[in-house]
């Protein structure tokens, strides 16, 4: 059975950084892409980042490019997002998903796990 549950939300101040982390079981990690998502209140569900377990093929949102970085931990089967520099507009819901194969993929629908998600709410 595959689960993925979300650690790590809270409330910051704009400018600051939380670490969001996503344990991952039940999974044959080297053949799957784990995701970051959110959304927002009102707002449709948008890609994060996504990192290919098996080659640590990194992508993200243009929103994130220099502020978040995705990573993997072999050892203890996590998906962090490190995030920085955070602005209220980061506000939302992030939800850990993931999905079969190395292709790494923006597309929510392609993602066929996901966890129950983390509140990250940022102050202004």
């Amino acid at each position: 059975q595959v689960q993925l549950v979300e650690s790590g939300g809270g409330l910051v101040q704009a400018g600051g950084s939380l670490r969001l982390s996503c344990a991952a079981s039940g999974l044959t990690f080297s053949t799957y892409t784990l995701g970051w998502f959110r959304q927002a209140p009102g707002k449709e569900r948008e890609f994060v980042a996504a990192i290919s377990w098996s080659d640590g093929r990194t992508l993200y949102a243009d929103s994130a490019k220099g502020r978040f970085t995705i990573s993997r931990d072999n050892s203890k089967n996590t998906v962090p997002l490190q995030m920085n520099s955070l602005k209220p507009e980061d506000t939302a819901v992030y939800y850990c998903a993931a999905k079969e194969g190395a292709v790494v993929s923006t597309r929510a629908l392609r993602y066929v796990y996901w966890g129950q998600g983390t509140q990250v709410t940022v102050s202004s």
